[in-house]
């Protein structure tokens, strides 16, 4: 019997080291991909129970919640503040479907915390680019791949903020599509996620009662509830579906970009960020490539901008769980600036290298004073964002 052990230790011993492994991979990889599917569904029951606890709060409650976001560059910086806080504009920008649906939190105030969120989630890939600081030409190249991306952001809402707040182009375009698809606005469209998701919401609620609760409380409760299982959800969706795609996303970015940018290296943004479910983590694997000499910030460039259009596909999705018209409009809000930003800074030509200039000076400057970078992000991403909530919330 010992000998009968011996040799088959002997023989896994000898065995190569793939040929253990690769069965193990083989079952591994379904059960992430099974477990993501799970998370999915966990990520969808949060929206809804965000979406339950704000109308079993008071009206009062909710119009002091809100009441900052009337002001549009209010509602800006609250996206911005907000994303930066949860790390992860598809977290944000779910919370803001889900408080749409509400009724609580009108459209015309929820595009501008959209744009925020857009601007709030540039600030991962910057804070990354800081790692390259020893080295002058790795860090010169690094902080303007990651604030081209910043740039776009910024002069896509600067462009874009006023034509919504005069003239509403945003809301109106993603309004009439939703009315395509859902039906106009007031109503409640049969959505089958909606249905799904009910029961464990009916648990969740009737747990909170349980303990006796009720109310402001429990509304409270279920907001905090809904949160914490919006946020745990995409932090597992995005590490396992990393994990899942992550050598091929590598091997994706070098290829294409060796052979240059353009609407591939878009395109190639785009499906990345619906993989991984994070735009942060996409740019984010640019800014080391960029610090190398690897890749080029003009080739780098489209990436970031597919990024942006890609990280929608989450609120999209949110929106699919709460039945509201009004919801899925904000969600296409968010798709529809990505869209007219790229239109407006990369496929007219004149505009096209406005944020790489603008990176590439600021780039200049940085490595000249360290301290420009810090007081950069600093500035921008939170004493900026502070001061519009405190002046005009």
């Amino acid at each position: 019997m010992t000998g009968g052990i011996a040799l088959a230790l002997l023989l896994v011993s000898s065995a190569p080291v793939s040929s253990v492994t690769e069965p193990l991979e083989s079952i591994r990889k379904p059960a992430r991909a099974m477990f993501v599917v799970a998370l999915i569904y966990a990520f969808l029951v949060g929206v809804s129970s965000l979406e339950s606890g704000i109308k079993i709060m008071g009206e009062d409650t909710t119009e002091r919640l809100f009441s900052a976001a009337g002001n549009p560059i209010a509602a800006l910086c609250i996206g911005i503040l907000g994303t930066i806080l949860v790390q992860s504009s598809s977290a944000s920008t779910s919370i803001i479907v889900g408080l749409v649906a509400t009724g609580k939190l009108g459209v015309d105030d929820a595009v501008p915390m959209a744009m925020g969120a857009n601007i709030g989630t540039t600030v991962t890939n910057t804070l990354v680019s800081l790692g390259h600081i020893r080295q002058s030409s790795e860090f010169r190249r690094a902080f303007a791949a990651a604030t081209v991306h910043d740039f776009f952001n910024v002069l896509a809402v600067a462009i874009l903020l006023p034509l919504e707040v005069f003239f509403g182009i945003i809301s109106s375009t993603a309004e009439t599509i939703s009315e395509r698809l859902v039906g106009s606005a007031g109503s409640e469209w049969k959505s089958p996620i909606k249905a799904w998701v009910k029961e464990p919401v009916s648990w969740l609620k009737s747990f909170w009662e349980a303990v006796g609760t009720s109310g402001n409380v429990q509304g409270t409760l279920m907001v905090v509830s809904g949160l914490a299982i919006i946020l745990l959800a995409l932090a597992f969706i995005t590490k396992n579906m990393r994990s899942l795609v992550a050598d091929r996303v590598e091997r994706s970015v070098n290829a294409m970009l060796s052979k240059g940018g353009g609407a591939a290296a878009l395109v190639l943004g785009l499906v990345i960020t619906i993989a991984v479910q994070s735009s942060s983590i996409t740019t984010s694997i640019l800014i080391p490539l960029a610090g190398a000499g690897v890749i080029t910030l003009r080739n780098a460039y489209p990436v970031t901008l597919g990024a942006n259009v890609g990280t929608t596909i989450t609120a999209l999705l949110a929106s699919l769980a709460t039945g509201a018209p009004e919801a899925l409009t904000v969600a296409l809000a968010h798709t529809t600036f990505n869209v007219f930003g790229i239109f407006l800074l990369y496929v007219i030509p004149v505009a096209r290298y406005w944020p790489i200039f603008a990176a590439e000076r600021l780039a200049d400057v940085a490595v000249k004073r360290r301290t420009t970078a810090v007081a950069y992000v600093a500035v921008v991403f939170v004493v900026l964002p502070l001061l519009g909530v405190a002046l005009l919330g």
